[in-house]
């Protein structure tokens, strides 16, 4: 059977204007390979609640798991929240629940609960908590949608917590080999490889280095035995 497969959705402005650069993606596509699902697709949106509608829609048809990062913080633009509860037709409302962790929270520090940070207490209807251990702003899931914080170190920590509930299937594992021929040279035996392991996924990545032409050729799979012979027919193919 097939890996689940699962798509991404980042969110921000930020990341758009080029003033904030994306670490969640390789992260993600780490962590999802090593839990067995299938990263897909990965889609970066501004801050705007028609275009968030529309792609939460169109990922969560799409594929069996969605990640979002960003927009649920306290500010006037974090607005994935809401637009996240539209998108599965679902009313929002700060949740009792998620209220008492904020309030915990700043309590221990000495600070209010104000309005700002009470934002980040809104739910969607049905929804379930995500934890987070690092700010206490919880994030959520909500069908097959799983809603977290954009600031890294925040994602990676409600990613530990939602990721355990998520059946994966087989881990991909992965081994490199690097040819200093240019691509032009190696490209018919190597498709002629992939196509003799169609259940392989057989990547070929250039470079150039000191002048020489060569290509860093990836093959992913989940059978470690067939991932271990096509490595070993490239390397009779073209020797070291």
């Amino acid at each position: 059977m097939p890996n689940p497969t699962a798509a991404m959705l980042v969110i921000g402005d930020e990341i758009l204007s080029g003033r904030t650069r994306d670490a969640n993606m390789h992260y993600l596509a780490g962590e999802l390979t090593r839990a067995g699902l299938d990263l897909r697709e990965v889609r970066v949106i501004s801050d705007d609640g028609p275009a968030i509608v529309a792609a939460v829609q169109a990922l969560s048809a799409a594929f069996d798991v969605v990640f979002t990062s960003g927009g649920i913080g306290p500010t006037h633009d974090d607005i994935t929240a809401e637009n996240v509860a539209a998108a599965f037709g679902r009313p929002i409302s700060v949740r009792e629940d998620a209220r008492a962790i904020l309030a915990a929270h700043y309590a221990a520090r000495g600070q209010e609960l104000n309005a700002a940070r009470l934002r980040m207490a809104r739910i969607p209807e049905g929804a379930t908590l995500i934890e987070n251990p690092i700010s206490a702003a919880p994030g959520f899931s909500i069908g097959n949608v799983h809603v977290l914080a954009g600031v890294p170190s925040i994602f990676q920590a409600m990613l530990a917590s939602v990721l355990p509930g998520i059946t994966g299937g087989a881990p991909l594992l992965s081994q490199s080999y690097e040819i200093r021929r240019g691509e032009g040279d190696i490209a018919t035996p190597l498709s002629d490889l992939a196509a003799r392991y169609p259940d392989l996924s057989v990547g070929s990545y250039p470079f150039i280095r000191d002048g020489c032409h060569g290509a860093n050729i990836v093959i992913r799979g989940a059978d470690g035995a067939r991932v271990d012979a096509a490595m070993a027919e490239l390397a009779g193919m073209f020797p070291a």
